[in-house]
């Protein structure tokens, strides 16, 4: 499964970390692709400190939390600088999202260290955080052109619905003959997975984990497991109901499932059953979206139900619940919204806008 895979990754990091970031690992809860990308901004900034020489140390794990304690604004501000002018691995200059990632890890870390760790008689490692004088960068994008940039790759309104169509009726006389079998075997499932995004707004690791006892077609409903492992129920779209029961009409005899197989989206790989991977989807979702014309991840067919559940409310906080997010405000996480109005938004985005 792909958790193992990161699972696996964060333990090598973690053998090239000190002992204290080892306690972070343990004493955190992020989901298991935050903590992996974490802990290789954590290891990146470690490498800089000894290769900009202001830490003494032979390798990294030698680092001591003295040494982090003695960092100035300056010297983050020196590192923030270095990354700026550093290229990433497809050779272009880090993103202002990209070094934001960085300043969020180092923020996480040095929380740990000054506030949550419980070493020295209950007391933190030290008190002195320096990540709260750094700010997080500024797109340089304005707010309107990302809202433009976004719109334009998302399939809101009637477009939605068309994109369906063209996986169901056209898709299979665009795509290569070859591949033709492979596709009308996972029509369903694939298209399962795509309205069930649509319909929820889940992000694609939720919607990989699904298992069958999750769904609640009857109520409307499916219980999903958050990034940091809370559980969650959110309403589906009626509109995406019907493409979802049609897989579950064949998931079983389709894919060989036995009742140890509790994963709702199954895949056969060499003869064995098989829990579908956000990866696949990923692919999945690229290759009929690329095929429609209009290329996008899942991720974007996400931002496509927030949209359409904002356009129809004019309510931050009820898209926020929607998506499984924390709010838009500490106060909105104490903001009770009604399943009712959460539910009429649904109905309303599902009506097509023709009738």
């Amino acid at each position: 499964m792909e958790a193992d895979k990161y699972l696996k990754l964060i333990q090598e990091e973690l053998t090239r970390l000190p002992d204290y970031v080892n306690e972070y690992y343990l004493g955190t809860n992020h989901a298991v692709t935050t903590t992996y990308q974490y802990l290789t901004e954590i290891r990146r900034f470690f490498d800089w400190l000894r290769v900009s020489g202001l830490v003494k140390a032979k390798d990294n794990r030698a680092i001591q939390t003295a040494d982090l304690a003695k960092l100035r604004r300056g010297d983050i501000m020196l590192y923030i600088d270095h990354l700026r002018h550093s290229t990433n691995a497809q050779g272009h200059l880090n993103s202002p999202t990209s070094i934001n990632r960085s300043i969020n890890a180092l923020r996480s870390l040095f929380k740990f260290l000054t506030v949550t760790a419980d070493v020295k008689d209950g007391e933190p490692y030290f008190y002195r955080n320096v990540m709260l004088k750094i700010d997080s960068l500024n797109d340089t994008k304005t707010l309107n052109y990302r809202a433009h940039n976004l719109a334009s790759h998302m399939y809101r309104g009637q477009m939605k619905f068309d994109f369906i169509n063209f996986i169901e009726n056209e898709y299979p006389q665009k795509c290569d003959k070859r591949a033709r079998p492979a596709f009308m075997r996972n029509k369903e499932r694939d298209i399962a997975i795509i309205t069930l995004i649509l319909g929820t707004g889940v992000r694609v690791s939720e919607a990989a984990n699904v298992n069958l006892a999750d769904l609640n077609l009857k109520q409307k409903l499916l219980d999903v497991t958050r990034k940091g492992g809370q559980r969650d129920a959110v309403p589906i779209a009626p509109w995406a109901l019907p493409y979802i029961q049609a897989y579950l009409a064949i998931r079983a005899q389709r894919y060989h499932a036995l009742k140890k197989d509790t994963a709702c989206f199954l895949t056969v790989y060499h003869g064995e059953t098989r829990r579908m991977t956000a990866n696949s989807i990923e692919r999945m979702v690229k290759k009929y979206s690329t095929a429609f014309g209009h290329p996008l991840t899942p991720h974007k067919l996400r931002h496509t139900l927030a949209s359409e559940l904002y356009n129809v409310t004019k309510d931050q906080v009820l898209v926020a619940q929607q998506l499984g997010q924390k709010g838009t405000s500490a106060t909105d996480l104490y903001t009770h919204v009604d399943q009712k109005q959460q539910r009429a938004a649904l109905e309303e985005i599902s009506e097509h806008p023709e009738k």
